[in-house]
């Protein structure tokens, strides 16, 4: 059984998951009115990917005997200057969120939570990969931001394709 303090603390990062899932889909829509379908796909694959995030910790908690309390979230930025902000957004949210991660790690260590801690292992590794991705794109985006279909073809070459990962935990709903 997961702490009582993670348990909270993990139905708070449920909320900033999706959060994070609205946000993507906000930057995604962006995009698609620019008629940048690969950034488009891309972000909504990142909003897929948070959702599936949400729903990882929502199955943990009900492994784990815990109460599950889904919170409210606020609406995303949907409006941007410029081709550049969405992807600027991002990586301070995946900052954000691994910040995030690294709070509930080390309470499930405090609370001498074992299995909680073991959980979240895979969130961590999935962070550093999702800073550095973003990061990358980042790069990308401010060289070429008069050249779109220069980002688009990065990352259509880069990004456009993302694999099962067999280590990930399960999702509720799945």
């Amino acid at each position: 059984m997961a702490s009582r303090k993670f348990a909270e603390l993990l139905n708070e990062q449920i909320g900033n998951e999706f959060s994070a899932h609205q946000q993507y889909v906000a930057c995604a829509i962006y995009y698609d009115a620019l008629t940048m379908p690969q950034m488009a796909a891309f972000f909504y694959r990142q909003a897929l990917e948070e959702r599936g995030h949400a729903m990882m910790m929502v199955q943990y908690l009900l492994d784990a005997d815990a109460d599950v309390e889904i919170p409210g979230t606020e609406a995303p930025t949907n409006s941007f200057e410029d081709i550049v902000a969405p992807v600027r957004l991002a990586l301070e949210q995946e900052r954000r969120v691994t910040g995030q991660v690294n709070e509930l790690t080390a309470l499930a260590r405090a609370e001498n939570d074992f299995a909680s801690d073991q959980f979240m292992q895979w969130f961590i590794k999935e962070q550093v990969e999702e800073v550095s991705t973003i990061s990358d794109l980042l790069t990308v985006v401010t060289r070429a931001q008069h050249d779109v279909e220069a980002i688009e073809e990065y990352v259509a070459r880069e990004l456009g394709s993302v694999g099962e990962d067999a280590s990930a935990p399960a999702a509720a709903g799945a």
